[in-house]
């Protein structure tokens, strides 16, 4: 004999029973069943809720009987064929009718107790298992109803009653020996006492009756249906890469179901766990998937089982001096707790015995508090224990796996997984057994914390990078173009999953939780939101996703002034706008103690020599212990472009617009020009190698004359160009007339720092850089003749781009 129990999402429309009655006509056809319901979706709380308002004398319980009455009838209507529905019909009337009279009553009195509560909750099993079994009938089944509360004894603790096994089994065992019906229809939930008053069994009672019955009966399994195909390894709603486990222990099932794992409760198993009844968890929805068997034994080819967890948690911390050594404490704590009937979800101690602290629901903690005070009232006041300390808006993480007690390092591996991840751990609970290993996490970061153990645990350690791109220009539209063409080599060969969750232009900002689309992008940001940072920011933080990844593409002072803020949150910088690190000192700093104060790297490679390893390569020479003495560098590929295009029979403003053309130069062209991106980049640097240096002490030798200087707009700078031609072409004749080409050279030495235009001679390792090059030498202790060179493109969207995109798979490949 087998036991079935559909719950109310799998009876919650006529659609949705017409499936059940398919799954029970198969089960049926193989042996005997049992089919236990629960009420129609969605209808115990709306008996509840009609029972609140009759109580408060609030007439509008009237319109909640009559969304009952109306649920009911029309499912008759839909299900029972019309020949067969006036006996139905008025079966179920006089049920309603017993319904509005209890709530009449309760409306009249103003008072509902436990026991008339349950009287009126239990109306929803009653009704639901009626219809279904009058549906079976029509369907041509043999179908019999059995009222559970003829069945199932209970004690008179109302809305939650303790079943009397002894006179419960007898009764369920004679029963089914006497009848012969090959579908057996019961409500579930419901009960009666020694005294025959209407009982309920509490939260999962539905659950519970059916494990109640398949004990009794030694059913060959239980089936549970719902609306998921199991128990999932993680919460499919948080964790899109959550699978369901095929095969778990009952004490597996327990513990994930304890913490959060709606599909079972725990009580449930406990009648076919002294059996060693398997139970199935089976999809109504999707009735061939294969489900999850929970039995005496589970595999043992992943020692976690699954991640679960528990939400809306209070964290409570007792403390002081005055417990060390003392009996009696924790007796005296949790007494009190009981009293107040508070359960406690997680507890832990301090070897020292001067703090207990644990986890019980939010909903309780001003109770919880109200108690301890009041048990420890004379030691506060005595100082002895200090005042409570109350944490709310936490939860409870936990891994679960009757395996993980033979194989190392997995209490290891799920906390330096998190704190990886910035995921502060505020307490951790791990019985001897290791069968589950607690962590309170704060309520903010369970979405993280899930899908990072998920991953970590589940996902042959592919890892997710979820980037926020600001900047769709030249150089942030290559990287998208990179990051398409490379996502498939990515996650094949790196175990990277790049996904682009936002973007932004200059007007538009979209976003997508799932990741935007890298062939359509252009064509959904002009529909996008209007560009506002501050939400862009709270967003980012709001999705609070693991490693993230803040990508700036623009040369936007504004957006520099927001990487703190980013950093703070544990979402990763990488840029390459060099206004932030060629900012003031002070602010340099706080960039790099907030990434490494909040595990948050901030990468900036491409601040210079666009996408070669300069700034790797001098970071390399530090930590090994060598000291850079000087440095020699043609930092800007915009001005190298200039001056090896610019000659005789070019003017020097064609050559500046067509840098421009070409993406080498900045929107505005004074940046380059003026000398102040190779005094940014020069800067950053000598920070880099150690020294404290500032924008201001570095020597500008300009090449360009006043006019240009002064002028107040790029189209007026640009005018300046041609109107200064001869001082252009004068710079350009003095060169020639000495066999040197023209290089804007950048110089640290000995903690001082200049740039300007340089003569090189032919013999220089700067004379044959061609093209938009740049060339960087590092004299150090280890290199003092023959410096360290570094060489190659230097400026383009395309190789700036690429400099971003190996950041960010530096950041993957952490």
């Amino acid at each position: 004999m087998k036991v079935l129990k559909f719950g109310g999402s799998s009876i919650a429309s006529s659609e949705n029973i017409n499936k059940v009655i398919n799954i029970v006509k198969n089960s049926s056809a193989e042996t005997n069943i049992a089919v236990v319901v629960s009420a129609l979706g969605g209808i115990t709380d709306v008996l509840l809720n009609a029972g609140a308002l009759a109580c408060k004398g609030d007439e509008s319980y009237k319109n909640s009987f009559q969304i009952i009455e109306n649920k009911h009838i029309d499912i008759i209507r839909e299900l029972i064929p019309v020949n067969n529905q006036s006996g139905v019909l008025g079966q179920i009337k006089k049920m309603l009718n017993t319904l509005e009279n209890t709530l009449e009553g309760v409306f009249l009195i103003n008072e509902l107790s436990a026991k008339t509560s349950d009287k009126i909750v239990s109306f929803g099993e009653l009704f639901s298992s009626f219809i279904i079994c009058e549906a079976l009938k029509s369907n041509g089944l043999h179908s019999e109803l059995k009222n559970s509360q003829e069945l199932i004894v209970t004690d008179d603790n109302f809305s939650n009653a303790a079943v009397i096994f002894s006179k419960t089994n007898k009764n369920i065992e004679n029963f089914f020996k006497q009848n012969s019906a090959k579908i057996v229809m019961l409500p579930g939930f419901v009960a009666k006492t020694e005294q025959g008053e209407v009982s309920t069994l509490g939260r999962g009672g539905s659950d519970y009756t059916a494990a109640i019955i398949a004990s009794a009966v030694n059913a060959s399994v239980l089936e549970i249906w719902t609306d998921v195909s199991g128990m999932y390894t993680a919460n499919p709603k948080f964790v899109r890469e959550a699978f369901p486990i095929k095969n778990i222990s009952y004490q597996e099932a327990m513990e994930l179901s304890h913490f959060g794992a709606k599909v079972l409760y725990p009580p449930t198993i406990q009648p076919v766990l002294k059996k060693e009844i398997s139970i199935c968890i089976k999809n109504t929805f999707e009735p061939e998937a294969e489900g999850t068997l929970i039995s005496k034994k589970s595999s043992n080819e992943n020692p976690i089982k699954g991640i679960s967890h528990i939400e809306n948690m209070a964290l409570i911390t007792l403390e002081g001096g005055g417990m060390i050594g003392i009996p009696g404490i924790s007796k005296r704590l949790f007494g009190a707790l009981s009293t107040e009937k508070i359960s406690v979800s997680l507890i832990t101690q301090a070897s020292s015995e001067y703090s207990i602290c644990f986890a019980i629901n939010n909903s309780d903690s001003e109770k919880a508090t109200e108690a301890i005070n009041k048990e420890f009232e004379y030691e506060i006041k005595q100082n002895r224990i200090e005042p409570l300390v109350v944490e709310q808006n936490n939860a409870i993480i936990a891994l679960v796996g009757d395996h993980m007690k033979s194989h190392q390092g997995i209490s290891g591996k799920m906390f330096s997984t998190l704190g990886k991840n910035n995921v502060n751990i505020r307490a951790i609970a791990q019985g001897a057994s290791e069968k589950n290993i607690s962590a309170v996490i704060s309520h903010k970061d369970i979405k993280k914390a899930l899908n990072t153990l998920h991953s970590e645990f589940f996902e042959n350690q592919t890892k997710q990078l979820n980037l926020f791109v600001v900047g769709v220009g030249n150089v942030g539209g290559k990287l998208l173009e990179q990051i398409k063409q490379q996502q498939q080599y990515l996650l094949e060969n790196l175990k990277l999953q790049v996904r682009v969750i936002a973007l932004t232009n200059s007007k538009k900002m979209l976003f997508n939780e799932d990741g935007i689309n890298l062939d359509t992008w252009e064509s959904q940001l002009p529909n996008g939101e209007p560009l506002n940072m501050e939400v862009f920011h709270q967003n980012v933080t709001d999705l609070n996703y693991r490693n993230s990844i803040f990508v700036d593409n623009t040369a936007n002072e504004s957006v520099s002034k927001l990487y703190a803020n980013y950093l703070k949150e544990s979402v990763a910088v990488v840029t390459c706008n060099k206004i932030a690190c060629s900012s003031s000192y002070n602010n340099y700093l706080n960039l790099k103690y907030l990434a490494r104060e909040y595990n948050a790297p901030f990468l900036f490679e491409t601040n210079v020599g666009a996408g070669l390893p300069i700034i790797d390569t001098l970071k390399n020479l530090i930590a090994s212990g060598d000291k850079v003495t000087k440095i020699q560098a043609v930092l800007s590929g915009s001005l190298n472009f200039i001056f090896n295009n610019f000659d005789a029979e070019t003017s020097f403003s064609d050559v500046v617009n067509e840098a421009g053309v070409q993406g080498y130069t900045e929107p505005d062209p004074r940046i380059d020009l003026s000398g102040i991106d190779v005094m940014r980049k020069i800067l950053i640097l000598a920070r880099e190698s150690g020294t404290q240096l500032e924008l201001s002490d570095i020597k500008n030798n300009s090449f360009l004359p006043q006019s240009s200087l002064d002028a107040d707009s790029v189209s007026d700078f640009l005018e300046t160009l041609k109107l200064e031609a001869e001082h252009f072409n004068k710079i350009q004749q003095n060169a020639d007339a000495n066999n040197c080409r023209l290089k804007f050279v950048a110089e640290f030495d000995n903690g001082t720092a200049n740039v300007g235009l340089q003569k090189i001679p032919s013999d220089h390792p700067f004379y044959n850089l061609d093209g938009s090059d740049n060339i960087v030498l590092f004299f150090t202790e280890r290199y003092p003749i023959q410096p360290l060179i570094i060489k190659g493109a230097g400026a383009g969207a395309d190789v700036t781009a690429s400099g971003l995109f190996a950041d960010i798979i530096r950041i993957g490949n952490n």
